[in-house]
């Protein structure tokens, strides 16, 4: 970090804080602050839910995933444009004509108090966890590769979100994440040029593209029907399409996104241009990594990405045995880069030789293999290291690669795209926290002024709360996937309790309220013991499919429960269908 690095940083993030408390400041009523008094266009709802579902964490976590496992994580994202038409023909009409502040207010006029409870309460739980983790990602990672404080990092990102969020709600949201996205997409087109400039200079991004795939970096579709797999066609179009149709139809972080549009049409278009960039966005990000794994192809790269690992491992009496295989690995990325030197001359002869094509994979696996003894050796010298690497990838390039300036552009990228996701995050917990338990369960009426309060204090509530968490955070085998673990561990029953609610109009509330809870119960008994006790990598069922489970049996069984327990409820109150 050199001082024109700092600068960038520093101006760039409090250019966007104080430009989004300004431009924000004095919400009349809550209406105004959760609401945004209906005024926002619809590019910029498309551009604020892109922005909140692009946290920090997509782009430290995702060209990592691309560098170790390749593109085939992109069919996580298959099922979102379908799901996005589907919330465009039924959620947001109904939301509308509806007139609600949050998507559970929507179930306690289809259903009862304690269904819009249950929902909200599982919302809050979930996005709560995940909130923490948008700070905790992005501090991890700088503290690691800076020698930043952890925890001082934490303090910092968690205020500067809490200062906008507090002062506008959700228009500060909106007009924040539009220069959020413009400072994360520019920061990543440059990078990723800067990428291609790099590479030797007879190589085209076709021969990039070839090499890549010698390393079976680029087999972007899997139409395995095994269930143990993370990533396939089936799970993305399914799991994938159930997990989007929670996330952007019954999360609140999203609601309230398209919920603030200036009409129908304006939040449908929104949602449809997410529908259509987001899928390719996300191709472009892991795009980002695969060239980082063919940039370290000509380039030193280290045992470890983690760097303090590294320091683990000097402090051991290990260190030998560490160093014995590096000096492995330093030959052995000696004789890839004169192998894949040969595979480009050959390339540009317009040949595709086998036989170095096959050597190329020879010396990756004896790589992956170098590394995995490695993680060993870190596992032994202290069991408490976190050996998985994959979150310090692209960090690693940005900081040992990138020239001045670029480095505080880099670093912009990731704290702004940690704020839009935090931002959205804080104003729906505090949104839900007091419209669907405060205000409902509040025996007295109140003023404009004090549920508009009552709002802000939940925004810095929750802001402590989310700050806390990542205080406490433990790095998991990959922190995108540990987000949509969380996710899918919830939004299965969620989704189900609002489809219910919207298409089978026979189910009553009792039904679904008991059908709910033991949905939910069954979920984390599958996950228990189907995901979690496992080892990553051996897990009997890939965990998108834990969206799919949740959301059927929960149909299905307040189906069934209607038609044997509660034949004779009465309908709720009327609602507009």
């Amino acid at each position: 970090m050199q001082l024109f690095d700092w600068i960038v940083l520093i101006v760039t993030l409090l250019f966007i804080v104080g430009y989004g408390s300004w431009k924000t400041k004095g919400s009349k009523n809550v209406e105004d602050f959760i609401l945004g008094n209906n005024e926002t266009p619809w590019y910029t709802v498309g551009l604020s839910v892109m922005a909140t579902q692009a946290s920090a964490i997509t782009f430290l976590s995702t060209p990592g995933q691309a560098y170790h496992d390749g593109m085939g994580f992109i069919q996580f994202y298959f099922g979102l444009p379908i799901a996005m038409i589907v919330i465009c023909v039924t959620f947001i009409p109904l939301y509308h004509k509806n007139k609600v502040f949050t998507a559970y207010e929507f179930l306690e006029k289809r259903f009862d108090l304690k269904t819009r409870s249950l929902a909200a309460i599982l919302f809050l739980v979930q996005r709560g966890l995940g909130t923490g983790l948008t700070i905790y990602a992005p501090a991890i990672i700088l503290s690691a590769l800076l020698g930043w404080n952890l925890t001082l990092m934490n303090i910092i990102i968690g205020v500067m979100v809490i200062i906008y969020t507090f002062s506008g709600g959700t228009k500060a949201v909106n007009v924040t994440q539009k220069q959020q996205m413009f400072v994360i997409m520019s920061g990543m087109f440059i990078t990723f040029f800067l990428i291609l400039h790099y590479l030797p200079n007879d190589m085209t991004f076709t021969s990039a593209l070839h090499i890549a795939g010698a390393n079976d970096k680029m087999n972007i579709v899997d139409f395995s029907f095994d269930p143990e797999e993370k990533y396939t066609f089936w799970s993305g179009i399914t799991g994938g399409f159930f997990l989007a149709l929670a996330y952007f139809g019954t999360d609140q972080s999203q609601v309230g996104r398209y919920l603030s549009g200036k009409s129908v049409r304006e939040s449908q278009m929104g949602l449809i241009m997410n529908g259509l960039l987001k899928v390719p966005m996300q191709f472009f990000i892991l795009l980002t990594g695969v060239m980082v794994f063919v940039f370290f192809q000509f380039n030193p790269v280290p045992l470890n990405f983690n760097p303090n690992n590294k320091i683990v491992i000097e402090k051991s009496p290990y260190k030998e045995e560490y160093h014995a295989l590096e000096k492995k690995l330093s030959s052995l990325s000696e004789d890839k880069k004169v192998i894949n030197l040969l595979y480009i001359d050959q390339l540009n002869q317009d040949f595709d030789n086998p036989i170095l094509r096959k050597e190329l994979v020879t010396l990756s696996n004896k790589e992956k293999d170098l590394r995995d003894r490695a993680k060993e050796i870190i596992s032994k010298a202290d069991s408490n290291s976190e050996t998985n690497d994959k979150d310090y990838v692209f960090f690693h390039f940005i900081l040992n690669y990138l020239p001045k300036g670029l480095i505080g552009l880099l670093l912009a990228v990731i704290l702004s795209a940690a704020m839009s996701s935090t931002a959205s995050g804080l104003n729906a917990l505090a949104s839900t926290t007091a419209i669907d338990i405060y205000k409902r369960n509040l025996k007295t009426e109140k003023s404009e002024k004090h549920y508009l309060n009552a709002t802000k204090f939940f925004t810095l509530f929750w802001g402590i709360v989310a700050i806390l968490f990542a205080c406490v955070g433990t790095l998991f085998e990959n922190l995108i996937q540990l987000v949509n673990i969380i996710g899918s561990i919830f939004y299965g029953t969620v989704l189900g309790i609002f489809l219910v609610g919207f298409y089978l109009r026979r189910v009553k509330a009792k039904a679904m309220f008991y059908s709910a809870i033991i949905s939910q119960l069954t979920i984390f008994i599958i996950y228990y013991f189907m995901i979690a006790i496992y080892p990553s990598g051996q897990e009997k069922l890939g965990y998108l499919w834990l969206n799919f489970i949740g959301a059927i049996l929960t149909i299905v069984l307040s189906l069934f429960m209607q038609l044997a327990f509660f034949r004779n409820e009465p309908d709720a109150e009327e609602i507009i269908i």
